[in-house]
């Protein structure tokens, strides 16, 4: 009972992140493993919660934007397929590798974070079409994988690619994401319910408790939003390194 106090709060908080600022898998996945969730069953736990605010938001957004689908279907399929090898790696990791790999992923995940609308305001050009949908599909599949591994920091990723090297405008770039997100999400939720990862009672209910934390953040609005949410990712992601470390040393 006592990882429901600590993982539904905080997972609310990281639907609030989300909704404002962006970078809420910072505050979620954390919060499973400092409820003391083996390693695992957190990354596929997570994997719950965090696709039920995803497909909110992406139905919300998809309802106010035009989404080019000749773009978006072939980077669906192709994230659907990342994630699913992402997922599955992931359940052949053992626990102790999985730890030093988010010792490593989750500081830079969280300066990506930081830095995100500092990063896309500096880019600018415009590339071949061609090109723009081979990087588009690239990044489809490789961030897929990730996210299925993984996760926090997917929608960044794909935005500073996106915007970046496939030079799309952010409102395109943003409609991309969305859905490949979803994408990933769905496929790596699947494996890891087929792999018998995920925890579902606590899965249940740190979904509504994303659902409402991006339901709430949605209707704030907030100027300079990473700036009041920084210090709260900060703060968790210092517990939870010095609760890894201690655990491997």
């Amino acid at each position: 009972m006592i990882q429901f106090f600590i993982i539904c709060p905080l997972v609310f908080l990281a639907g609030l992140v989300d909704a404002i600022a962006g970078g809420g898998g910072l505050i979620s996945l954390p919060a499973y493993l400092l409820a003391g969730v083996p390693m695992h069953q957190a990354i596929a736990t997570n994997k719950l919660s965090s696709a039920t605010g995803t497909v909110v938001s992406t139905v919300r957004y998809c309802r106010n934007t035009k989404v080019d689908w000749s773009i978006a279907i072939p980077a669906i399929i192709l994230s659907l397929a990342g994630s699913f090898a992402g997922a599955n790696l992931t359940m052949l990791a053992p626990e102790n590798i999985l730890k030093i790999v988010l010792l490593v992923v989750l500081p830079v995940t969280a300066v990506l974070v930081f830095r995100k609308n500092a990063l896309v305001e500096k880019q600018s050009g415009s590339i071949s079409h061609t090109r723009m949908l081979a990087i588009t599909w690239a990044a489809a599949l490789v961030i897929g994988c990730y996210d299925g591994f993984y996760g926090p920091g997917t929608g960044t990723f794909l935005i500073l690619i996106m915007v970046g090297l496939a030079k799309m405008s952010m409102m395109q770039a943003a409609a991309n994401t969305k859905l490949i997100n979803l994408a990933s999400n769905v496929s790596a939720l699947v494996t890891f319910l087929m792999g018998g990862q995920v925890v579902l009672t606590l899965g249940l209910a740190a979904a509504v408790f994303s659902i409402a934390g991006h339901y709430t953040g949605s209707a704030l609005v907030m100027k300079n939003g990473m700036k009041v949410v920084k210090p709260i990712i900060l703060i968790v992601l210092v517990l939870l390194f010095i609760k890894v470390l201690t655990e491997l040393l």
